[in-house]
């Protein structure tokens, strides 16, 4: 299940996690971000412990919205080793995703 990350425990919960962490950038009223939702959470789900999910509401952590670079929701980036790696723009299915994210062998 998505942890929900604010300023303040942002360090923590993303940079300082000792397993990747896929960061979903998202809003209350964004239909595309809570279509995306499922999918995130069985993409994590299959990774079983290898990959951790969490949330920035960007309308209550603009700073960290500002921070990263978010234009368009929902935008979803891979940190490994406390550094974006890679990023997903927009609501897509679930392989084209983890092909993007590197999660899959093709």
């Amino acid at each position: 299940m998505a942890t929900a990350v604010k300023n303040d425990t942002f360090e923590q919960e993303v940079l300082q996690s000792d397993v990747p962490v896929l960061v979903d950038f998202w809003a209350e009223w964004c239909g595309p971000c809570h279509a995306v939702a499922p999918i995130l959470d069985r993409i994590v789900e299959e990774q079983a412990g290898a990959l951790k999910l969490v949330k920035v509401n960007i309308d209550e952590e603009r700073e960290l919205a500002e921070r990263f670079g978010i234009a368009s929701i929902p935008t979803m980036i891979l940190f490994r080793d406390g550094e974006p790696s890679v990023s997903v723009i927009g609501a897509q299915p679930k392989g084209a995703i983890e092909r993007t994210l590197g999660l899959t062998a093709a």
